[in-house]
This record gives structure tokens, sequence and C-alpha cells, in this order.
């Protein structure tokens, strides 16, 4: 369907694409991997043919059709939302136009000619292509995206002008699904979606029947899509046949088999040198000594691994105790002018509680967060903070805090008590300032860089009390993974509002839905709350918005009923792990038993058997990569069940 012969490209010194060669089938679900900066997005621009290889050809089939979501940088203006997108199938509608005119055509021509005729005859088959592109069904098509992508009814008039940036990728994702092409390239795609939207793309994409090429820090949407997974590094392009967690897996173990073979070849080296200095002027020795010399010339280098940032064992200071209570609200409401956010909310926020803050954009998720921190101020009712409660809270706007007259180091060195050079640089290196970056002035930084930097320099100050708004926003996915193993060791009260469903769900135990009139909490983590979810009619979860504090948790009846729930929903999680592990079983014992007849020279001597017996084995390793990813979601599930009180 889709070929890439020997792309190359460089900007500047920096090599891109070193002679980049695959194959992407049709239906095939593609997850595209690679650290920040290794050329993720410039490889979709290349696909969809506009950016140009150095060289190298794109071979696409006859009659394909590619569609491309960049990040941002899409707007639109000066029509209504519903006609904006409705565009989308320009096919259609040319047809309806045709039939328009040949309709007030045919009223100019005497029924007798042969032009009437001939006509008439086009006007039938015109009518008939517009029968099987389901006409009749182009206004619900429109809706059911639009609706399913956060929009409201009342919103189809409204120009599009009137849409914020987030929205207005939304409106350019609603196009790009409307026209159904062959190959959808997706950048980013569920950067502006809230949880509900993102579930809805997904079920969408699950059910689409071209190929896909996605670009995503959202591991969850990635493993629920991508069955192959292809990752740039350093400038080449690996093919995995598994999804992102099955890549990751298997990433990690070859990292470490690659520095292990650099280990012990520079210990080699190391042993010529010390020879070849040793015994240099000896005379009974200098053809060994040449011999070594030459040798030593011919040596190709294992490259060096990048550093293994996620084993930065970076720990939150240790905050001061707090109070059972953090931050009480009572009878909290909060406007502005007319537009009610939520109103009669009575809230508890208890030492060890750990939340995921979920709800549509716009519905005042980070709104309550601010309010729950204390930085802004309630419209009605009461915000009490616990004893010895130290309440930290992260936003995007901090970055602009911090003082531009500082480098990085200095920023972080600032508020770092007891912590070493070395140490704050590794830390600084996790969330992507490397070498010389930790030198650059805060004055020179990038949105994105500064963000980072607020946050390094917040997790470095003891609290027991976090709020983060979208922390992982600008990290990739190593940076995540040290930021989830620190938060996951953390002991204070963790409230986290965030769209990242693998990074949330085995860091929290609660789930507080805001929308918009009040607040409801969910026991269990973010996937836990979309099952529960799943089966509510829209009207019904919409009107069912009324607050519900969390109960106290020194109650013994309530610690009771507590545990017994628990123990409910952990049943049948034990039984689906214990059913999952007997399925890896049988895949592992079919992958050995296929790799002992693979290493008998004979057995690629057979021909259409042997192309069977490959691809029967490229199936059950994929099966098992799939199985292995199941009974990791399972376990995580069970160990965030078992972590509740």
């Amino acid at each position: 369907m889709l070929e890439l012969n020997g792309i190359s490209l460089r900007f500047g010194h920096q090599l891109l694409f070193d002679d980049v060669s695959v194959a992407v089938g049709p239906s095939e679900r593609v997850g595209l991997a690679g650290l920040n900066g290794s050329g993720k997005s410039t490889l979709l621009k290349v696909i969809a043919g506009l950016t140009e290889p150095d060289s190298g050809s794109v071979v696409a089939a006859k009659n394909m059709t590619i569609g491309y979501l960049p990040q941002d940088g899409l707007e639109c203006c000066g029509r209504p939302l519903f006609a904006e997108v409705e565009s989308a199938l320009d096919d259609v509608l040319r047809l309806r136009r045709t039939i328009a005119d040949a309709s007030a055509q045919l009223l100019t021509l005497q029924p007798e000619s042969a032009a009437y005729r001939e006509l008439l005859i086009m006007l039938g088959d015109w009518e008939r292509q517009l029968d099987d592109a389901d006409d009749d069904k182009v206004k619900s098509r429109v809706e059911s995206v639009l609706l399913g992508l956060g929009f409201q009814m009342d919103d189809m008039q409204r120009d599009t002008g009137e849409f914020s940036g987030g929205w207005q990728m939304r409106i350019a994702l609603a196009k790009l699904l409307l026209r159904e092409p062959s190959l959808l390239l997706m950048d980013e795609p569920t950067n502006h979606l809230d949880v509900e939207s993102q579930c809805w793309l997904e079920e969408w994409l699950r059910r689409y029947r071209g190929s896909l090429i996605i670009v995503s820090h959202d591991r969850a949407f990635l493993d629920t899509l991508c069955r192959r997974t292809l990752a740039l590094r350093r400038g080449r392009l690996e093919d995995h046949a598994g999804n992102y967690s099955s890549y990751e897996k298997t990433s990690a173990l070859q990292r470490e088999q690659r520095r292990a073979a650099a280990r012990k070849q520079q210990r080699e080296l190391d042993r010529t040198r010390v020879f070849i200095d040793r015994f240099r002027a000896t005379a009974t020795r200098a053809s060994q000594v040449q011999s070594r010399i030459k040798a030593l010339k011919k040596v190709e280098l294992i490259e060096a691994e990048e550093e293994d940032l996620t084993a930065i064992a970076f720990r939150f200071p240790t905050p001061p105790p707090s109070g059972r209570v953090v931050v009480n609200l009572a009878n909290a409401g909060k406007s502005y002018g007319d537009l009610r956010i939520f109103e009669g909310v009575d809230f508890q926020l208890e030492r060890g509680d750990r939340i995921a803050v979920v709800g549509p954009n716009g519905a005042g998720k980070s709104t309550f967060a601010r309010i729950l921190a204390g930085v802004e101020p309630l419209s009605a009712g009461s915000r009490e903070e616990g004893l010895r409660a130290a309440v930290a809270h992260f936003a995007q706007h901090q970055a602009g805090e911090l003082d531009p007259s500082l480098d990085v180091f200095e920023t972080v060195n600032a508020v770092a008590a007891g912590e070493g050079q070395m140490r704050l640089r590794s830390l600084l290196g996790a969330f992507l300032f490397r070498g010389d970056d930790v030198l650059k002035k805060v004055s020179v930084l990038s949105g994105g860089e500064r963000s980072r930097l607020a946050l390094v320099r917040l997790l470095l100050r003891p609290f027991n009390c976090l709020i983060l708004d979208e922390p992982t926003n600008h990290l990739d996915e190593r940076s995540k993974t040290v930021l989830a193993a620190a938060i996951a060791h953390y002991e204070g009260a963790l409230v986290v509002v965030s769209h990242d469903r693998a990074f949330l769900d085995p860091l929290v135990t609660k789930v507080l839905e805001v929308r918009r009139g009040a607040i409801r909490i969910f026991t269990g983590n973010v996937s836990d709350y979309l099952a529960a979810t799943a089966n509510a009619a829209p009207e019904h979860a919409a009107a069912a918005v009324t607050p519900q504090p969390v109960p106290l948790a020194g109650d013994p009846r309530e610690r009771r009923r507590r545990v017994a729930e628990r123990n409910l929903r952990l049943a049948p999680l034990r039984k689906q792990t214990a059913e999952v592990e007997a399925l890896v079983a049988r895949l592992e014992a079919d992958v050995v038993a296929i790799e002992k007849k693979m290493a008998s020279p004979e057995f690629f001597k057979k021909g259409s058997s042997t192309k069977e017996a490959m691809d029967n084995y490229n199936a059950v390793r994929a099966a098992t990569a799939e199985a292995y990813e199941d009974w990791s979601r399972l376990c995580a599930q069970i160990e965030a069940v078992e972590r509740e009180e």
C-alpha cells in the first residue's frame, strides 16, 4: 500500500533519516515512537508529501488517499462549524451541486430533444452515485463526529473563528475523519482531547477500515490501537511486531544488551592499548604490537546507548506530616459572571488521597484544581487547610514566574536542599535538559522548556500535598517514567489533572469527575471510571453530577465496606490474570516449538510451507506480546486496588 525506499534527510549537521525503508500494508495500525527530536513529525510530513527527502522515494498504491493531522497550526474562520466540517465531504457536495445545475438545465430543454435525453441519463447516474454515498446520512454523520469530539448542538452554527486553538484542531480532526482516507497520519491526535473524546476517537479508529500511523505520547492510546511499532533511533527505523508497551520492554532489554556489549568491548580495547603501550619499545614484541595496532584501527565501535534516565531513582523530599484533612471545601461555589462552574460542593482532600481529576474540556477541571490549591478564590462557600498542610500547585502558567536572569541549573539549585551537582544534572537530564542546556538562561527557553523547569523546581521542595495540572504535557515517555516513579513513592496527598490514562492509572485510587454544575467521586483509577460510566446515557451522566463528599476513612463500618468492595473487584481481576497467564504459557510453548524447527537448515528449504510456518510464527509472537500487555494491565489494576485503604 505504501513503501518508503531509502529515505535520507539532514537538517544542517543533524542526520534525521539514514537510508530508511519500510512498508505499510492495508488496514495496518502502526505506532511511530522515538525520543523528542528524533524526527517522528518530519517522517509523517515526508509520507504526506509536505517535506522532500534528500534521497529515496515514497511509493503509494494507485488511488490511495492520505490524510494528515499535524500537532497544531490549523485554523479556519468565516463559516459556521457545521458547514466547515461538512465541506470535508466535497465529493458529495459537488454531486449535489451538479444535480441541482442539471435539474435547472432540464427545465430549459425540450423534452423531445437529444440533449434532454442525454442529460436525463447523466442525471440518473449522478443520483445513483449520490445514493451510494449515503447522501441522506451526511447530516447525521457530521453531527455524530462533532458531538463525539466534544462539540455541542448549540455550536453547529457558530463561526469557526470563535473557537480557540485546541477546538480548531478538533475541527481539523473532524474533517479528516469524515474524509476517511486510505491512510491516516496523526501527530499527537489526543493533545487537545478530554478523556471522553479520547475514548470516542479510539472507538472510531478501531472501526476504521484504512491504515493508521500514529505519533502519540499517550501510551494507553497507542496500546489500544496499534499492533506494530516503528521506532526512530539515530536515523534508523526499527520495526517491532507489537504495541508500544511491548516495544518498550524489548527495547529496554536490547539497550541493556548493547550496553553490556559496549562495556565488554571497551575492556578488550583497554587491554589491547595497555599491551601496545607496554611493549611498543620492545624489539621482540614489535610484530605483535604492530598487529594489534592494525587490529585496533579496524574495530567497529559499538555505539554507546543514551543514558538510561529511567534508572534515576528520584524521590521527593520527605514532607512534613499533615493532619488527616489536608484541604476542606464547604458549600463551595464558583462562577464567572453568569457562567456557573459549580455550586454547593462539599469536599475533603485527606492525607494519602491519590486523585485524578477528569471531565470534558471547559467543565472547570483546572479551575477546581486552582481553588483546591488556594490560588483562586471561591465565589461562595469556604476553603480551609488542615493542620500543617503544605500545598504545592503546578500549572503551565507558573513557567512565567521563573527568574529570567538565572540559568537552568541555578534555578533548581536555589531550591535543592542537600542535592549534589551531579545529582541535579541527572535529574535535569531526565526532564530533557542535557549537556550545556543546563547553562541556558531562563530568558531564552521555549514555553515547553520553561514548563519542564518549573515542574523540576516544584518537585525538589518538600510539600505534603501536590496538585498538578497537566504535568506531562511537555514530557517524553522516559521523562514521564521518571516522574511517575517519583510520584509512586510520594507520601503526601496527590491531585492530578491529566488526560493521560497510562500515566494516571498506576498512580491514583480515586477519580474526581468535574462537570458543569458539580463534582462526583469514583473509587478506582481512570480505566475503572471509564468502565463504570461507559454504559451511562449522556443525558443521565450530565444530570447526575450532584456533589458527593468522600466518606471519612476513620469510620470502621465504612472501612469494612471498602474492604468488601475491594475484594469483590479483585476476584474477577485475579481470575482474568490466571487465564492470561495460562494463555501466555501456551503461546510461549508454541514459540519454542517453532524455533526448534527453525534451528534446522532444512526448515528454510520447504518453499510455501516455510512461508506459512513463518507467518504462523510471527502471528504467535504478536499474540504473545498482546497477552503480556493484557497481563501487565491486569497486574497494574490489581496493585491499584490493593493499595486502597
